[in-house]
């Protein structure tokens, strides 16, 4: 059955005139065997929370929409929808759910809402990097997490993709817990993140993505955590000045499409846009690193913003190990360990 735009639900046109151009396009027709081509093409709505330049975008889901989309004969085609177009997270949940939204990428964290197990992946030090993230979901030990995220909620999960490594941002520097004591820090509202804080001593303010800057700019906030290519994106750096490279957590979105989504296409399609995501992975992790090194690099030169690297990651780290050991249980406690026990310097 076709899924194309023009059936995706009426709020969501109100809300964007890009949407509406969409629309127009895809009602438009040309007759005869393009207008049957066209009647015959599934469109895929695929959207995201980041602005059009974040590596997520430009390396990720504008990638895999360009792979599908010059594949005129595929029968398939993907729109992308950046910014939160169509709503923030917490919205997108629903309408992804539904089928209004058929692609997304969301926070492990954000998704524990609905599947509490799936969080696990965004604890603090859990992962010692990106390619002990990729290997955990390459292994297979990341399936049972993915299954039980898929029959709790109908999302299933294409692909990881590297968010790149959080660190504090504030005014001061962050070398120590000691230091982060101090200070009111923004956390997503989820309960993960607020677990992450509590682990390594942070006092959490939660504060929408979209809100970030006025919150630190208003001073409702001492500091936030997040990628350093989302702070620059998100042009964060204005209003703080210095970035501290505690790498406390290994940030992971996963990129996931509706199941019934999934099920109504040809297996050649589902082929086609399984080796899209993989590429886009790969895409996206490669324009995150060179973004954090090209940000970092451009920080120094300037001095705008003061890069503190010498955190002592270790004090974080034991702190959050030996937290979570004594918070998780049942499942997510097995998870944790899994993870923990193949990173490779174990």
């Amino acid at each position: 059955m076709s899924r194309t735009l023009n059936r995706k639900r009426t709020a969501f046109i109100a809300t964007s005139a890009a949407i509406g151009l969409a629309l127009t396009g895809c009602a438009a027709g040309n007759g005869g065997d393009e207008g049957d081509k066209a009647a015959s093409t599934t469109t895929l709505t695929f959207a995201t929370s980041f602005t059009d330049d974040h590596p997520h975008n430009r390396c990720g889901s504008f990638v895999i929409r360009d792979a599908i989309n010059e594949q005129t004969d595929l029968g398939l085609k993907i729109d992308v929808f950046t910014n939160s177009q169509l709503g923030p997270d917490t919205e997108r949940f629903e309408a992804l759910k539904s089928g209004d939204i058929d692609l997304d990428l969301q926070g492990p964290s954000a998704l524990s809402s609905m599947y509490p197990e799936i969080g696990v992946i965004d604890t603090a030090y859990a992962f010692d990097g990106a390619d002990h993230a990729f290997e955990f979901f390459d292994s297979g030990a990341a399936d049972e997490l993915t299954d039980g995220l898929l029959e709790a909620t109908g999302y299933r999960t294409l692909e990881p993709f590297f968010f790149g490594m959080r660190n504090f941002s504030a005014n001061s520097a962050i070398r120590t817990p000691e230091d982060l004591a101090a200070l009111q820090m923004r956390f997503p509202d989820s309960p993960q993140f607020l677990m992450n804080a509590e682990a390594v001593g942070a006092t959490a303010v939660a504060v929408a993505f979209e809100e970030i800057y006025v919150a630190l700019q208003q001073g409702i906030v001492d500091g936030q955590e997040n990628p350093i290519p989302t702070v620059k994106s998100m042009s964060l750096d204005e209003v703080q000045t210095h970035v501290n490279l505690s790498e406390h957590q290994t940030g992971v979105q996963l990129l996931l499409v509706n199941d019934d989504t999934w099920q109504s296409l040809t297996d050649e399609q589902r082929d086609a846009l399984t080796e899209a995501a993989a590429d886009a992975r790969q895409q996206d992790y490669d324009c995150i690193v060179e973004a954090e090194q090209a940000i970092i690099d451009e920080w120094e030169e300037t001095g705008a913003v003061t890069v503190v690297k010498d955190v002592d990651k270790a004090a974080f780290a034991n702190k959050a190990e030996s937290y979570f050991m004594n918070k998780y249980t049942g499942e997510r406690l097995e998870f944790y360990k899994a993870i923990r026990e193949s990173a490779p310097s174990n």
